[in-house]
């Protein structure tokens, strides 16, 4: 009789959630975080991230662990680590961040694997879906797992790792969407864990010949994002300069078959604007220094201060008195129609005309004003207020962004600046 697959997923962020959704619609899911907060949300149907709508939620949530049910199958969320201890696959997808000096920041890896480490019986399989530099899987995580279980790796146990590619609040590219990346610690294992995402994934997988293969490939999918949006900061700087408009120069060049179509912007988010970071640790530790990476890393961290400085210089040129002046900043989310204020940087625009004695309102419907709070000491609205501002900056291009008349919060002589390229009727844009 073939196994069945009883599946734990640690950690239920944007990443965990619809992963464990996915696989609960086939196999018996326990869905394990530590914050209590979240289970009690999970178990109502709702989801804050926004990336599982509630009746999907609610189509495969049940009420106990689906473990005890003979070919069962389901999604029970919980925060005590009995309710995992008798899974035979542990996916792992927890947060990989960076700390204040940009060092790979491995914690919560450690922590998850201390805790999968806790349950793990013979013949199971840990699958990691965090990304990391090559071999942080069988270098770093693995020893916490022989270590707390006492086991011996590819011996009593088995590790697998399958990059996740979630695209938070696109609702086209969902998980099942998206090609997976699967890899194996040994090749048998390898097909039994791209035989697992194969039974749920439609657009198909891609079994890599090894884990640190899977590895690299994932980190090098975000870093070469990071140097092109990098190269077209930089283009922007430059042809603001030269006074031409960067968006019309990208749209000519867009003519051509093979020009790749990317655009000026802040590089946030818990990807794009952290990955690279742990391909550059990884390479200076093996005694090399990777210029392109690091040099697209500081020009794409620089650009939140350019803006805002960007912004006074309009506001200048105006005769706007700068000290005191009222500013409204349109979105501090990490991006568009997303709740996710992880590593934004339209924090750092905040910061930057604060820096010039601005005072700056931001207005954002999708952010928890709590939890930009929490995150950034800084105080967010969620309507819109009504009063006029000496400037207004469109930092993220919600769709509610897209029907406001906003000069109807300008002052006389207001300036109007456009981050995203996307206004029709803006005084400057990056």
């Amino acid at each position: 009789m073939e196994k069945q697959y009883k599946i734990a997923v640690i950690g239920l962020g944007y990443v965990g959630l619809p992963l464990a959704r996915l696989f609960a619609t086939q196999y018996p899911v326990v869905g394990f975080d530590i914050n209590q907060k979240r289970i009690e949300e999970l178990r109502t149907g709702n989801d804050s991230t926004l990336e599982v709508e509630a009746d999907v939620l609610q189509s495969v949530l049940v009420d106990q662990s689906p473990f005890n049910n003979e070919n069962g199958k389901g999604f029970f969320a919980s925060a005590d680590i009995e309710d995992i201890k008798d899974a035979n696959i542990y996916v792992v997808t927890v947060p990989t961040p960076v700390d204040k000096h940009n060092r790979p920041d491995l914690t919560p890896l450690y922590k998850s694997s201390e805790t999968v480490g806790k349950v793990l019986s013979k013949g199971d399989i840990v699958i990691y879906e965090s990304t990391v530099y090559p071999g942080a899987t069988e270098e770093e995580c693995i020893p916490v797992l022989e270590r707390v279980s006492g086991m011996k790796f590819n011996e009593d146990f088995f590790a697998g790792y399958s990059p996740e590619r979630i695209n938070p609040g696109d609702k086209e590219h969902t998980v099942e969407k998206i090609l997976k990346v699967t890899s194996g610690s040994t090749p048998e294992i390898g097909e039994i864990v791209n035989g697992l995402y194969q039974s749920v994934i439609v657009a198909g997988t891609h079994l890599a010949p090894t884990i640190k293969i899977a590895e690299a490939a994932k980190v090098i999918e975000n870093s070469q994002r990071d140097i092109n949006i990098a190269f077209v900061n930089e283009l922007a700087k430059i042809f603001n300069l030269l006074e031409i408009d960067t968006h019309e120069v990208l749209k000519a060049a867009g003519t051509k078959w093979n020009f790749l179509p990317f655009k000026p912007g802040l590089v946030g988010g818990h990807c794009i604007g952290v990955d690279p970071y742990y391909l550059a640790q990884k390479a200076q530790e093996n005694g090399y220094h990777p210029e392109i990476i690091l040099a697209g890393r500081r020009l794409n961290d620089s650009m939140g201060q350019y803006v805002a400085s960007e912004l006074v210089k309009c506001m200048i040129k105006k005769n706007i008195n700068i000290n005191g002046a009222e500013v409204l900043n349109l979105g501090i989310t990490f991006k568009e129609n997303c709740p996710d204020v992880r590593n934004t940087k339209a924090v750092d625009v905040i910061c930057g005309l604060e820096d010039y004695a601005l005072k700056v309102t931001t207005f954002d419907p999708w952010a928890n004003p709590e939890e930009v709070d929490h995150e950034y000491g800084l105080t967010v609205v969620n309507e819109i207020p009504e009063k006029k501002f000496d400037a207004v900056i469109l930092t993220v291009a919600h769709k509610e962004f897209m029907n406001l008349n906003l000069k109807n919060y300008l002052k006389e002589n207001g300036v109007i600046y456009d981050v995203k390229g996307i206004l029709a009727d803006c005084d400057s844009r990056l």
